[in-house]
């Protein structure tokens, strides 16, 4: 499907930056926080924070994690990026945080132009208060996992991630760092069109894409993190 070879990225400047730091990531129960826990967790933090609001999700990472690093500190988190006052009580724990991965949102385009509201709420507000409590603690750096959707956004979940990233770009802080990184098609991860593919060619057709003038991206869940 990827239709080339994966790519090898070189990792160690991030090791370097990562090794030793209290990481925070959001969403830490999703199919692309779930990897960067993974890859984050073998840089050798010091103390690393799974914020998620999904039960399940959160469990599943905090059992894989401490089966895979027994002598790492994490701390499970069951709580709402809308909620600073649940963020605040999650870095506390941590006795503060160096860096967070924002990749809590909703990411499914169809679904989100009949949710609107849902959508505005945790892909906007939610970070604009993460990134505000971000600021009030002296994270020292803050990425946030955007998407190609938010080039000349054409539906609401692009808009939602446009807007979010101009947020953090316009916020101002003397202590944070604001990155945004935006994905293309990540394979196999719960918001990419693919699974939806696959069952179509399955049942014999058809295959329900937009416009046969849209280019799609894609890389691997590992590539992308």
């Amino acid at each position: 499907l990827l239709g080339r070879g994966t790519a090898n990225l070189d990792r160690s400047e991030v090791r370097r930056y990562v090794k030793g730091k209290r990481v925070m990531i959001t969403g830490a129960g999703g199919s692309i926080g779930q990897e960067i826990c993974r890859q984050v967790a073998g840089y050798e933090p010091s103390c690393m924070v799974l914020f998620e609001i999904s039960e399940f999700g959160l469990y599943e990472i905090e059992r894989c994690l401490k089966k895979q690093h027994p002598n790492l500190k994490i701390l499970a988190f069951a709580g709402d990026i809308r909620h600073p006052e649940e963020i605040n009580a999650a870095i506390d724990q941590a006795g503060g945080v160096d860096v967070i991965y924002h990749s809590a949102a909703y990411k499914h385009v169809p679904l989100m132009e009949s949710n609107v509201t849902a959508c505005f709420r945790t892909n906007v507000l939610g970070t604009a208060r993460l990134a505000r409590v971000a600021v009030e603690r002296k994270v020292d750096m803050f990425v946030m996992i955007s998407s190609d959707k938010a080039v000349r956004p054409t539906s609401m979940m692009g808009a939602s991630k446009r807007i979010a990233e101009r947020l953090i770009s316009e916020l101002s802080s003397n202590s944070t760092t604001f990155v945004s990184v935006r994905f293309g098609n990540v394979l196999e991860s719960s918001g990419s069109v693919i699974p939806l593919f696959k069952e179509q060619i399955a049942a014999g057709g058809p295959v329900t894409v937009t416009s046969p003038d849209v280019k799609r991206f894609f890389m691997t869940i590992p590539e992308a993190v």
